[in-house]
Protein backbone atom coordinates (compact mmCIF):
# COMPACT_ATOMS: atom_id res chain seq x y z
CA UNK A 1 0.00 0.00 0.00
CA UNK A 2 1.54 3.48 -1.12
CA UNK A 3 1.96 6.14 1.91
CA UNK A 4 -1.06 8.06 0.12
CA UNK A 5 -3.39 5.16 0.65
CA UNK A 6 -2.04 4.38 4.18
CA UNK A 7 -2.75 8.11 4.91
CA UNK A 8 -6.27 8.01 3.25
CA UNK A 9 -7.23 5.24 4.93
CA UNK A 10 -5.71 6.99 8.23
CA UNK A 11 -7.54 9.88 8.00
CA UNK A 12 -10.94 7.58 6.62
CA UNK A 13 -10.55 5.98 10.02
CA UNK A 14 -9.76 8.96 12.04
CA UNK A 15 -13.28 10.53 10.22
CA UNK A 16 -15.11 7.83 11.25
CA UNK A 17 -13.72 7.86 15.12
CA UNK A 18 -14.91 11.74 14.91
CA UNK A 19 -18.30 10.88 13.99
CA UNK A 20 -18.79 8.13 15.95
CA UNK A 21 -17.77 9.73 19.01
CA UNK A 22 -20.46 12.57 17.88
CA UNK A 23 -23.33 10.92 17.20
CA UNK A 24 -22.44 9.11 20.52
CA UNK A 25 -22.82 12.48 22.40
CA UNK A 26 -25.72 13.50 20.14
CA UNK A 27 -27.32 9.89 21.54
CA UNK A 28 -26.44 10.51 25.14
CA UNK A 29 -27.69 13.90 25.31
CA UNK A 30 -31.34 13.39 23.80
CA UNK A 31 -31.89 10.62 26.20
CA UNK A 32 -30.48 12.50 29.47
CA UNK A 33 -32.99 15.34 28.45
CA UNK A 34 -35.54 12.44 28.78
CA UNK A 35 -34.88 11.81 32.44
CA UNK A 36 -34.18 15.34 33.90
CA UNK A 37 -37.53 15.72 35.00
CA UNK A 38 -37.60 12.18 37.47
CA UNK A 39 -36.47 13.99 40.47
CA UNK A 40 -37.96 17.62 39.59
CA UNK A 41 -41.72 15.89 40.19
CA UNK A 42 -42.15 16.84 43.69
CA UNK A 43 -41.08 20.46 42.70
CA UNK A 44 -43.41 20.87 39.96
CA UNK A 45 -45.89 18.93 42.53
CA UNK A 46 -45.81 21.89 45.15
CA UNK A 47 -45.37 24.48 42.55
CA UNK A 48 -47.80 24.01 39.93
CA UNK A 49 -50.53 22.06 42.65
CA UNK A 50 -51.16 19.15 40.99
CA UNK A 51 -51.48 14.95 42.29
CA UNK A 52 -49.27 12.04 42.14
CA UNK A 53 -52.02 10.86 39.63
CA UNK A 54 -50.91 13.62 37.50
CA UNK A 55 -46.82 12.95 37.85
CA UNK A 56 -47.64 9.59 36.43
CA UNK A 57 -49.77 10.96 33.72
CA UNK A 58 -47.31 13.55 32.75
CA UNK A 59 -44.84 10.33 32.88
CA UNK A 60 -46.84 8.16 30.97
CA UNK A 61 -47.33 10.56 27.98
CA UNK A 62 -43.51 10.54 27.42
CA UNK A 63 -43.73 7.30 26.99
CA UNK A 64 -46.81 7.58 24.36
CA UNK A 65 -44.14 9.62 22.45
CA UNK A 66 -41.81 7.13 22.23
CA UNK A 67 -44.69 4.23 20.79
CA UNK A 68 -45.83 7.11 18.31
CA UNK A 69 -42.48 8.37 17.39
CA UNK A 70 -41.02 4.42 16.85
CA UNK A 71 -44.04 3.60 14.76
CA UNK A 72 -44.43 6.05 12.68
CA UNK A 73 -40.63 7.58 12.39
CA UNK A 74 -38.83 4.10 13.20
CA UNK A 75 -37.91 3.51 9.23
CA UNK A 76 -37.49 7.32 8.41
CA UNK A 77 -33.23 7.20 8.59
CA UNK A 78 -33.27 4.66 6.30
CA UNK A 79 -35.35 7.20 3.71
CA UNK A 80 -33.71 10.45 4.06
CA UNK A 81 -30.68 9.37 5.92
CA UNK A 82 -28.82 8.87 9.80
CA UNK A 83 -27.29 12.69 10.34
CA UNK A 84 -31.02 14.56 9.50
CA UNK A 85 -32.82 12.56 11.95
CA UNK A 86 -30.25 12.91 14.26
CA UNK A 87 -30.17 16.71 14.15
CA UNK A 88 -33.66 16.76 13.97
CA UNK A 89 -34.15 14.47 17.41
CA UNK A 90 -31.60 17.29 18.73
CA UNK A 91 -34.13 20.29 17.87
CA UNK A 92 -36.61 18.15 19.46
CA UNK A 93 -34.80 18.06 22.31
CA UNK A 94 -33.61 21.33 22.80
CA UNK A 95 -37.23 22.43 22.77
CA UNK A 96 -38.26 20.35 24.92
CA UNK A 97 -35.62 21.24 27.89
CA UNK A 98 -37.10 25.19 26.78
CA UNK A 99 -40.54 24.46 27.29
CA UNK A 100 -39.45 22.71 30.53
CA UNK A 101 -37.11 26.29 31.00
CA UNK A 102 -40.26 28.41 30.20
CA UNK A 103 -42.64 25.97 31.88
CA UNK A 104 -45.76 28.01 34.14
CA UNK A 105 -48.18 25.26 33.91
CA UNK A 106 -49.12 21.86 33.62
CA UNK A 107 -50.05 21.84 29.99
CA UNK A 108 -46.52 23.12 29.55
CA UNK A 109 -45.19 19.86 30.91
CA UNK A 110 -47.20 17.95 28.64
CA UNK A 111 -45.96 19.67 25.45
CA UNK A 112 -42.77 18.91 26.38
CA UNK A 113 -42.72 15.02 27.64
CA UNK A 114 -43.76 15.03 24.07
CA UNK A 115 -41.21 16.31 22.76
CA UNK A 116 -38.78 14.85 24.70
CA UNK A 117 -40.81 11.28 24.01
CA UNK A 118 -40.65 11.97 19.43
CA UNK A 119 -36.66 12.99 20.32
CA UNK A 120 -36.10 9.26 21.66
CA UNK A 121 -38.08 7.41 19.68
CA UNK A 122 -36.14 9.65 16.59
CA UNK A 123 -32.66 9.24 18.40
CA UNK A 124 -32.71 5.56 19.10
CA UNK A 125 -32.85 3.64 15.93
CA UNK A 126 -31.21 6.27 14.21
CA UNK A 127 -28.07 6.79 16.46
CA UNK A 128 -27.50 2.77 16.93
CA UNK A 129 -27.57 2.47 13.06
CA UNK A 130 -25.16 5.33 12.51
CA UNK A 131 -22.96 3.89 15.24
CA UNK A 132 -23.08 0.45 13.58
CA UNK A 133 -22.14 2.30 10.28
CA UNK A 134 -19.15 4.60 11.98
CA UNK A 135 -17.67 1.71 14.12
CA UNK A 136 -16.64 -1.38 11.60
CA UNK A 137 -13.64 -2.98 13.76
CA UNK A 138 -13.76 -6.63 12.83
CA UNK A 139 -11.59 -7.48 15.63
CA UNK A 140 -14.21 -6.22 18.34
CA UNK A 141 -17.57 -6.43 16.71
CA UNK A 142 -19.62 -5.65 19.40
CA UNK A 143 -18.02 -2.22 19.80
CA UNK A 144 -20.67 -0.39 18.44
CA UNK A 145 -23.83 -2.25 20.27
CA UNK A 146 -21.50 -1.54 23.23
CA UNK A 147 -21.50 2.30 22.54
CA UNK A 148 -25.13 2.47 22.01
CA UNK A 149 -26.20 0.27 24.80
CA UNK A 150 -24.30 2.79 27.07
CA UNK A 151 -25.00 6.16 25.55
CA UNK A 152 -28.82 4.87 25.30
CA UNK A 153 -28.86 3.85 28.94
CA UNK A 154 -25.82 6.08 30.00
CA UNK A 155 -28.27 9.07 28.81
CA UNK A 156 -31.03 7.95 30.84
CA UNK A 157 -29.23 7.30 34.11
CA UNK A 158 -27.29 10.27 33.88
CA UNK A 159 -30.40 12.91 33.24
CA UNK A 160 -32.19 11.71 36.79
CA UNK A 161 -28.43 12.48 38.56
CA UNK A 162 -27.74 15.55 37.09
CA UNK A 163 -30.70 16.94 37.72
CA UNK A 164 -30.94 15.97 41.53
CA UNK A 165 -27.51 16.96 42.11
CA UNK A 166 -28.06 20.60 40.62
CA UNK A 167 -31.51 20.63 42.02
CA UNK A 168 -30.36 20.22 46.23
CA UNK A 169 -27.25 22.92 45.28
CA UNK A 170 -29.13 25.82 42.69
CA UNK A 171 -31.25 28.29 43.69
CA UNK A 172 -32.88 27.59 40.72
CA UNK A 173 -34.45 24.14 40.78
CA UNK A 174 -36.48 23.71 38.15
CA UNK A 175 -34.46 25.73 35.55
CA UNK A 176 -30.87 25.75 36.07
CA UNK A 177 -30.51 21.83 34.98
CA UNK A 178 -32.59 22.77 32.17
CA UNK A 179 -30.07 26.00 31.20
CA UNK A 180 -27.59 23.08 31.41
CA UNK A 181 -28.97 20.13 29.44
CA UNK A 182 -30.30 22.59 26.59
CA UNK A 183 -26.31 24.23 26.73
CA UNK A 184 -25.07 20.44 25.61
CA UNK A 185 -28.36 19.53 23.43
CA UNK A 186 -27.15 22.92 20.95
CA UNK A 187 -23.59 21.34 21.53
CA UNK A 188 -24.64 18.34 20.07
CA UNK A 189 -26.43 20.30 17.06
CA UNK A 190 -23.16 21.87 16.40
CA UNK A 191 -20.87 18.82 16.40
CA UNK A 192 -23.22 17.02 14.37
CA UNK A 193 -22.84 19.40 11.00
CA UNK A 194 -19.55 17.38 10.25
CA UNK A 195 -20.53 14.24 10.73
CA UNK A 196 -20.63 11.99 7.72
CA UNK A 197 -23.74 10.54 6.19
CA UNK A 198 -23.33 6.62 6.09
CA UNK A 199 -27.05 5.94 3.90
CA UNK A 200 -25.33 6.14 0.33
CA UNK A 201 -28.96 5.16 -0.89
CA UNK A 202 -32.10 6.72 0.13
CA UNK A 203 -35.62 5.66 -0.76
CA UNK A 204 -39.01 8.14 -1.32
CA UNK A 205 -40.08 9.21 2.31
CA UNK A 206 -43.31 7.71 3.39
CA UNK A 207 -44.64 8.10 7.22
CA UNK A 208 -46.64 5.26 7.80
CA UNK A 209 -47.46 3.52 10.80
CA UNK A 210 -45.11 0.86 10.94
CA UNK A 211 -46.63 -3.20 11.63
CA UNK A 212 -46.60 -5.03 14.70
CA UNK A 213 -45.30 -8.24 13.43
CA UNK A 214 -44.37 -11.55 15.19
CA UNK A 215 -42.85 -14.48 13.05
CA UNK A 216 -44.53 -17.31 14.28
CA UNK A 217 -41.39 -19.32 14.36
CA UNK A 218 -40.31 -17.22 17.42
CA UNK A 219 -43.66 -16.64 18.77
CA UNK A 220 -43.33 -18.11 21.80
CA UNK A 221 -39.60 -16.90 22.49
CA UNK A 222 -40.80 -13.57 21.69
CA UNK A 223 -43.77 -13.72 24.40
CA UNK A 224 -41.24 -14.88 27.44
CA UNK A 225 -38.93 -12.05 26.56
CA UNK A 226 -41.29 -9.54 25.85
CA UNK A 227 -43.62 -9.78 29.17
CA UNK A 228 -40.39 -10.36 31.11
CA UNK A 229 -38.89 -7.05 29.68
CA UNK A 230 -41.89 -5.50 29.83
CA UNK A 231 -42.65 -6.21 33.48
CA UNK A 232 -39.39 -5.30 34.61
CA UNK A 233 -40.09 -2.13 31.78
CA UNK A 234 -43.29 -1.41 34.02
CA UNK A 235 -41.12 -1.51 37.42
CA UNK A 236 -38.61 1.00 35.83
CA UNK A 237 -41.99 3.09 34.87
CA UNK A 238 -42.92 3.22 38.14
CA UNK A 239 -39.65 3.45 40.03
CA UNK A 240 -39.15 7.03 37.56
CA UNK A 241 -42.74 8.36 38.58
CA UNK A 242 -43.31 7.84 42.10
CA UNK A 243 -39.75 7.47 43.45
CA UNK A 244 -39.61 10.64 44.68
CA UNK A 245 -42.60 11.27 46.10
CA UNK A 246 -42.14 8.00 48.00
CA UNK A 247 -38.97 8.87 49.44
CA UNK A 248 -40.48 12.50 50.52
CA UNK A 249 -44.01 11.40 52.17
CA UNK A 250 -43.09 8.22 53.21
CA UNK A 251 -38.84 7.68 54.01
CA UNK A 252 -39.21 12.04 54.77
CA UNK A 253 -36.04 12.34 52.47
CA UNK A 254 -35.95 16.07 50.90
CA UNK A 255 -33.09 15.27 48.78
CA UNK A 256 -33.56 15.43 44.97
CA UNK A 257 -30.40 13.53 44.62
CA UNK A 258 -30.95 10.75 46.46
CA UNK A 259 -34.68 10.63 44.31
CA UNK A 260 -32.30 10.30 41.25
CA UNK A 261 -29.98 7.96 42.55
CA UNK A 262 -32.98 5.13 42.30
CA UNK A 263 -33.44 5.84 39.14
CA UNK A 264 -29.70 6.21 38.42
CA UNK A 265 -29.09 2.91 39.64
CA UNK A 266 -31.92 1.72 38.09
CA UNK A 267 -30.98 2.16 34.27
CA UNK A 268 -27.29 1.39 35.34
CA UNK A 269 -28.62 -1.81 36.28
CA UNK A 270 -30.25 -2.18 32.68
CA UNK A 271 -26.75 -1.09 30.51
CA UNK A 272 -24.50 -3.63 32.95
CA UNK A 273 -27.77 -6.71 32.34
CA UNK A 274 -27.59 -6.27 28.29
CA UNK A 275 -24.06 -6.32 28.65
CA UNK A 276 -24.92 -10.03 30.63
CA UNK A 277 -26.59 -11.80 27.89
CA UNK A 278 -23.36 -11.85 25.81
CA UNK A 279 -22.19 -14.46 28.22
CA UNK A 280 -25.64 -16.49 28.64
CA UNK A 281 -27.57 -18.39 27.00
CA UNK A 282 -30.42 -17.82 25.99
CA UNK A 283 -32.65 -20.00 28.38
CA UNK A 284 -30.11 -19.02 31.46
CA UNK A 285 -30.40 -15.08 30.39
CA UNK A 286 -34.39 -15.11 30.54
CA UNK A 287 -34.74 -17.56 34.05
CA UNK A 288 -32.00 -15.13 35.48
CA UNK A 289 -34.13 -12.26 34.23
CA UNK A 290 -37.46 -14.05 35.51
CA UNK A 291 -35.48 -14.59 39.29
CA UNK A 292 -34.24 -11.17 39.48
CA UNK A 293 -37.78 -9.75 38.78
CA UNK A 294 -39.08 -11.78 41.61
CA UNK A 295 -36.24 -10.65 44.60
CA UNK A 296 -36.53 -7.26 43.53
CA UNK A 297 -40.01 -7.06 43.24
CA UNK A 298 -40.19 -8.16 46.88
CA UNK A 299 -37.23 -6.01 48.09
CA UNK A 300 -39.22 -3.22 46.57
CA UNK A 301 -42.33 -4.53 48.55
CA UNK A 302 -40.44 -4.80 51.85
CA UNK A 303 -39.04 -1.20 51.23
CA UNK A 304 -42.72 0.13 50.66
CA UNK A 305 -43.75 -1.74 54.63
CA UNK A 306 -41.00 -1.13 56.29
CA UNK A 307 -40.00 2.02 55.09
CA UNK A 308 -36.54 1.21 54.09
CA UNK A 309 -34.04 2.72 51.72
CA UNK A 310 -31.21 0.04 51.49
CA UNK A 311 -33.56 -2.33 50.16
CA UNK A 312 -35.32 0.05 47.93
CA UNK A 313 -31.54 0.90 46.79
CA UNK A 314 -31.15 -3.03 46.06
CA UNK A 315 -33.98 -3.70 45.05
CA UNK A 316 -33.92 -0.77 41.97
CA UNK A 317 -30.68 -1.95 40.78
CA UNK A 318 -31.86 -5.91 40.64
CA UNK A 319 -34.34 -4.83 38.91
CA UNK A 320 -32.39 -2.69 36.42
CA UNK A 321 -30.18 -5.48 35.55
CA UNK A 322 -32.71 -8.01 35.03
CA UNK A 323 -34.94 -5.81 33.15
CA UNK A 324 -31.84 -5.57 30.67
CA UNK A 325 -31.09 -8.92 30.98
CA UNK A 326 -34.85 -9.62 29.09
CA UNK A 327 -34.15 -6.82 26.51
CA UNK A 328 -30.88 -8.08 25.76
CA UNK A 329 -32.15 -11.45 25.25
CA UNK A 330 -35.01 -10.37 23.37
CA UNK A 331 -33.33 -8.08 20.85
CA UNK A 332 -30.88 -11.01 20.25
CA UNK A 333 -33.90 -13.50 19.39
CA UNK A 334 -35.22 -10.88 17.16
CA UNK A 335 -31.96 -10.50 15.24
CA UNK A 336 -30.92 -14.34 15.26
CA UNK A 337 -34.28 -15.81 14.19
CA UNK A 338 -35.98 -13.17 11.73
CA UNK A 339 -34.98 -12.79 8.25
CA UNK A 340 -33.14 -9.44 7.85
CA UNK A 341 -35.81 -7.25 5.73
CA UNK A 342 -38.56 -8.18 8.43
CA UNK A 343 -36.35 -7.15 11.62
CA UNK A 344 -37.36 -3.86 11.96
CA UNK A 345 -41.37 -4.33 12.22
CA UNK A 346 -39.98 -7.06 14.64
CA UNK A 347 -38.05 -4.80 17.11
CA UNK A 348 -40.71 -1.75 16.48
CA UNK A 349 -42.82 -4.24 17.82
CA UNK A 350 -40.78 -5.10 20.84
CA UNK A 351 -40.42 -1.84 21.96
CA UNK A 352 -43.69 -0.90 21.28
CA UNK A 353 -44.46 -3.09 24.06
CA UNK A 354 -41.89 -2.17 26.10
CA UNK A 355 -42.34 1.10 26.21
CA UNK A 356 -46.57 1.25 26.79
CA UNK A 357 -45.22 -1.12 29.74
CA UNK A 358 -43.42 2.10 30.80
CA UNK A 359 -46.17 4.47 31.07
CA UNK A 360 -49.43 2.43 31.39
CA UNK A 361 -48.65 0.51 34.63
CA UNK A 362 -47.44 3.76 36.12
CA UNK A 363 -51.07 5.49 35.55
CA UNK A 364 -52.33 2.36 37.19
CA UNK A 365 -50.22 3.04 40.10
CA UNK A 366 -51.32 6.53 40.19
CA UNK A 367 -55.15 5.31 40.12
CA UNK A 368 -54.39 3.22 43.24
CA UNK A 369 -52.52 5.48 45.29
CA UNK A 370 -55.65 7.93 44.98
CA UNK A 371 -57.65 5.03 46.46
CA UNK A 372 -55.37 3.00 48.69
CA UNK A 373 -52.54 5.39 49.13
CA UNK A 374 -48.74 5.38 48.29
CA UNK A 375 -47.36 2.12 49.81
CA UNK A 376 -50.05 -0.39 49.52
CA UNK A 377 -50.16 0.74 45.67
CA UNK A 378 -46.33 0.17 45.32
CA UNK A 379 -47.11 -3.43 47.56
CA UNK A 380 -50.11 -4.35 45.24
CA UNK A 381 -47.79 -3.18 42.02
CA UNK A 382 -45.27 -5.50 43.20
CA UNK A 383 -46.83 -8.65 43.48
CA UNK A 384 -48.19 -8.01 39.94
CA UNK A 385 -44.67 -7.60 38.65
CA UNK A 386 -43.29 -10.79 40.92
CA UNK A 387 -46.46 -13.08 39.48
CA UNK A 388 -45.83 -12.16 35.69
CA UNK A 389 -42.26 -12.94 36.46
CA UNK A 390 -43.37 -16.23 37.86
CA UNK A 391 -45.25 -17.23 35.03
CA UNK A 392 -42.51 -16.69 32.84
CA UNK A 393 -40.23 -18.87 34.89
CA UNK A 394 -42.76 -21.59 34.99
CA UNK A 395 -42.43 -21.40 31.63
CA UNK A 396 -39.55 -21.70 30.94
CA UNK A 397 -39.08 -24.58 33.39
CA UNK A 398 -41.47 -26.53 31.59
CA UNK A 399 -40.52 -26.20 28.21
CA UNK A 400 -36.36 -26.62 29.26
CA UNK A 401 -35.43 -28.84 26.73
CA UNK A 402 -37.00 -27.41 23.83
CA UNK A 403 -34.83 -24.15 24.35
CA UNK A 404 -32.01 -25.63 26.15
CA UNK A 405 -29.75 -25.42 22.73
CA UNK A 406 -32.11 -22.07 21.64
CA UNK A 407 -28.75 -19.58 21.51
CA UNK A 408 -24.81 -20.44 22.30
CA UNK A 409 -23.90 -18.22 24.97
CA UNK A 410 -21.51 -15.11 23.73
Amino acid sequence: MSNASQADGGTARSGSTSGAVRVAFAFWITLVGTTVPTPLYPLYEMEFGFSSLTVTVIYAVYALGVVVGLLIFGRLSDQIGRRPVILTALVLSVAADAVFLAAVDLAMLVVGRVLAGLSAALVIGAATAALAELIKDPRHPRRAATVAIFANLGGLATGTLLAGIVSDVAPEPLRLPWVIVLVLAVVGIIAMIGVPETVAQRSPLTLRPQRLRVPPNIRGDFVRSATTAGAGFAALGVLTAVSGLFLGMVLHEESHTLAALVVFLAFAGAAFGQLLTRVLSSRTALACACAGLIVAAGLLAFSMWMAVLVTLLIGSTITGVAAGVAVGDGITTITMKTAPEGQAEVVSTFFAILFAMLGVPAVGVGLLIQVTGLRAAAELFSAVVAVLALVVLVSLVRDGPARAGARPAG
